[in-house]
């Protein structure tokens, strides 16, 4: 696929389908459109603002906001604008450029795609089989074109394409419609039965004429001179050439390769391309797939509907013979005989029977009870559930032996600090863990700018001597630590 320039440009022109003002930009727009319809095509701006201030959404609606919106309209392309001097009785009445409105051929376009967009659920498809027979008789035609004139040929390269267009459009979304959840979902219930018969009919007499049409246009389109499609051909691209367009220059070759390429996708769609089969084709053959998925619920639906009748039937004349049963002994072989199997299954096996008495019967005995696992790859027995064991003590018993261990640890830490103040020259030989506990204090103070820190507890403190160069060995159990003679003070007692 090749992505020309036109492709990567933002679309501008639909940008009033979603934005902030939708509600303001869309019913203007769709004034226009319906004014245009009635070949009013230039409006004023008390115009637009009359028509929206009849409805009660647009009352509070001011001329400033309706100036507004049109200005924005025009700078995205959706209005063309020209300025009316007519009625311009002086200059002040000229400077202010009292303009008319008209909608920009894109925004038509687009607008009209809107609202077939918003009609679908109205309108929906069909399956036209008088579509195929004017196509058939149209391309039946192409040979005596040659001797008509030129409004004839563009007459009938028109209805060529609307009709080749319809078709598509229409089995596309009629198939859309067939296949859909929804369908999926209604052809499973019993309802589906009362219109099933007619759908089928419906469907069959397009295949019918599909069958038909198509097997006559390959028939043609095989015996057809390819000189002769190509002088038709120059004929509807000389009629289109011929066509007046204001604002739009026209290139022959652009417009002949168009006209090329729809008659090949006709003839495509018909006799194929050599490479794979027709489109046709598949039409024929999803429509007669749809038709055999019908068939197939129908019966579903109807056999359901069958088996439970015939159930109940069976169940009451099942019932009736056990209420007729003497004992419990008659109905036990009654039962084998109805819900016993032709060729049981016997296992085998070490039995532990209670008795060994050849009159015991399979009621006298308690059931051996067989577990039987699946045969499969990927089987795992079940885990046996347990519940979950309470350490409400344990975990009791071990936060309180962590508090006495802090309490320990803090006592130790206030041993070291004399008159609240924690001289590192004067400590004696001490533990990694209070060696860890006290640099970890003065790590806090030096990275703060004020060189003051807290402790876990909350106390504050701060270093005293920040600039000395003296240092001091702090001395511990597993080595010796040069470092600044530091001094920690703290605000209060450790004890308070």
């Amino acid at each position: 696929m090749k992505v020309q320039e036109t492709l990567r440009k933002p679309m501008t022109e639909a940008k009033y389908l979603n934005v902030d003002n939708t509600d303001r930009y869309r019913p203007i727009i769709r004034l226009f459109y319906l004014q245009y319809e009635k070949l009013k095509y230039w409006l004023y701006q008390e115009d637009v603002y009359e028509a929206l201030k009849e409805d009660k959404y647009f009352e509070e609606y001011t001329p400033e906001q309706c100036q507004q919106d049109l200005s924005v309209l025009t700078s995205w392309g959706n209005l063309v604008t020209i300025q009316d001097t007519k009625k311009a009785a002086s200059i002040e009445e000229f400077k202010n450029k009292k303009f008319r409105y008209q909608l920009s051929d894109v925004c038509v376009e687009i607008e009209r795609m809107v609202m077939r967009v918003e009609n679908l659920s109205v309108e929906g498809s069909s399956l036209e089989p008088t579509l195929l027979e004017r196509l058939r008789m149209n391309i039946e035609k192409l040979e005596s074109m040659l001797s008509e004139e030129d409004d004839a040929v563009y007459g009938w390269w028109h209805d060529l394409n609307s009709d080749f267009v319809r078709l598509n459009q229409n089995y596309q979304d009629y198939m859309r419609e067939l296949n859909s959840v929804k369908a999926e979902q209604m052809m499973q219930t019993q309802a589906f039965l009362v219109f099933k018969d007619r759908l089928i009919e419906y469907l069959r007499t397009f295949v019918q004429s599909l069958q038909m049409n198509v097997t006559a246009i390959e028939d043609h389109l095989r015996q057809m001179d390819p000189s002769v499609v190509g002088q038709v051909l120059e004929r509807v691209t000389a009629c289109e050439m011929a066509v007046p367009r204001i604002d739009m220059d026209m290139d022959r070759q652009r417009v002949a390769e168009t006209m090329r390429g729809r008659w090949e996708s006709i003839v495509s769609w018909f006799y194929g391309d050599g490479s794979r089969a027709s489109e046709a084709a598949g039409v024929f053959d999803m429509t007669n797939e749809i038709i055999r998925k019908i068939t197939r619920y129908a019966a579903r639906i109807s056999e359901m509907n069958n088996s439970g009748a015939n159930r109940r039937e069976e169940y009451y004349k099942l019932a009736v013979m056990f209420s007729k049963c003497q004992d419990i002994f008659e109905a036990h072989r009654l039962s084998a005989m109805v819900f016993g199997i032709e060729k049981p299954l016997h296992f085998k096996g070490d039995f532990q029977r209670e008795t060994q008495s050849i009159h015991s019967g399979v009621y006298d005995e308690k059931p051996w009870r067989v577990t039987v696992t699946p045969r499969v790859r990927g089987y795992r027995e079940k885990a046996e559930r347990s519940s979950i064991t309470e350490h409400s003590e344990e975990k009791a018993a071990a936060r309180q032996a962590v508090i006495e261990q802090m309490i320990q640890e803090g006592r130790l830490l206030k041993s070291y600090i004399q008159g609240r103040r924690l001289d590192f020259s004067a400590l004696p030989v001490i533990e990694p863990r209070v060696r860890d506990i006290f640099l970890l204090w003065l790590s806090k103070a030096l990275e703060n700018k004020n060189h003051c820190g807290k402790t876990e507890e909350g106390k504050k403190y701060f270093i005293e001597n920040m600039e000395t160069k003296e240092t001091c060995t702090l001395h511990c159990t597993d080595g010796d630590f040069l470092m600044p003679a530091y001094v920690i003070v703290f605000e209060e007692d450790m004890g308070d």
